[in-house]
């Protein structure tokens, strides 16, 4: 059996979650060089450890090198609209969040139109976002950091991976729906928003737990809540929004991964697909602790659709706050998200 790169990928995507894959692989001929996986953004936020951890099992089961490629820079325009460019063959993947989406109503302009330039492959993994403070901010739960915000206008600041990102869209959020005087502090990755947090120069932080969990289990920073609608299973003892009394801040985060646009007729997942997408349910796939360690929940395989990947992104709760967005506001520091 011999499958389009496009469709195998699909199904090849759910080495990262089960073991069923080295048999369908040992039957392609495709890759037969190694595939570059661009994430566009620098390294140490949750797109980039999904990124590595699909990576590291496509290797180990296809037998070809998958490498990754952090091209950071213009809140993921610059890394998107160079897999844009690439050739359709199958050996350039691009794995998204929501900023995919969302950008090209940020921005005057983008490098790509998501439906034409790209086919999606596979929803991969959601997650969270949590609001952290440095131990330093005399706030041990949401209701004092907004009490403590509103005493001290414009002393505050929040970083966030970058404009247009997830983080910034709930950050915003929080900001205008409670009439705050915050300033937001992009930066180029959601590792070094956290990383300017632990350091003290941004007190304030929304990223998801993959750069910030570790640091809150360990003092480094104090978690006062996350945006999901349930505890993340990174950080099981820090409560919801809702649960902290703020049930209107919310917001997930996700991943998927996308191919330079090729053939649309090879683009329709058949009934395989969706029985790899339950087989990817099973208790046994590998990649699950990876995941629940950073705070990232499998998706499954699921086929995605450019129109479902564009619903997915404008009913993100913050997508209503994009308008009071600026581009380039405050000084990027670095990008991951």
């Amino acid at each position: 059996m011999r499958l389009p790169p496009r469709r195998f990928l699909h199904l090849a995507s759910a080495a990262v979650v089960v073991q069923a894959a080295p048999e369908f692989a040992s039957a392609q001929s495709y890759p037969d060089r190694p595939v570059r996986m661009i994430v566009p953004y620098a390294p140490g936020g949750p797109t980039d450890v999904i990124t590595r951890l699909l990576a590291q099992r496509l290797t180990e089961h296809l037998g070809k090198q998958f490498f990754v490629e952090n091209v950071g820079g213009g809140g993921g325009n610059i890394g998107m609209g160079r897999a844009a460019k690439a050739a359709p063959d199958g050996y350039t993947l691009l794995v998204v969040n929501p900023s995919y989406v969302i950008n090209p109503t940020l921005y005057d302009k983008v490098p790509y139109e998501f439906e034409k330039d790209f086919d999606p492959v596979t929803l991969a993994v959601a997650t969270t976002l949590v609001l952290t403070v440095h131990p330093s901010v005399p706030a041990r739960t949401v209701d004092e950091l907004v009490a403590l915000i509103k005493a001290h206008p414009g002393r505050y600041s929040y970083a966030s991976p970058g404009t247009g990102t997830p983080g910034h869209l709930v950050g915003e959020q929080f900001r205008l729906s409670l009439g705050l005087d915050l300033v937001h502090v992009p930066f180029n990755s959601a590792g070094l928003a956290v990383g300017a947090s632990v350091a003290g120069h941004t007190p304030i932080c929304f990223a998801s737990p993959s750069p910030a969990a570790q640091q809150v289990i360990e003092g480094r920073l104090r978690g006062l809540a996350v945006t999901s609608k349930s505890r993340s299973q990174a950080l099981p003892k820090v409560p919801t929004m809702a649960e902290a009394g703020y049930p209107n801040i919310a917001g997930d985060n996700w991943q998927a991964v996308v191919v330079p646009a090729a053939a649309r007729h090879c683009c329709v997942p058949s009934s395989r697909d969706h029985q790899d997408h339950r087989a990817s349910r099973h208790p046994g796939a590998v990649g699950c602790a990876g995941l629940r360690t950073s705070g990232q929940r499998a998706r499954g395989v699921r086929p995605a659709s450019a129109g479902r990947i564009r619903d997915l992104g404008a009913r993100h709760p913050g997508f209503q706050y994009q308008s009071a967005v600026t581009p380039g506001e405050g000084a990027p520091a670095g990008e991951t998200s």
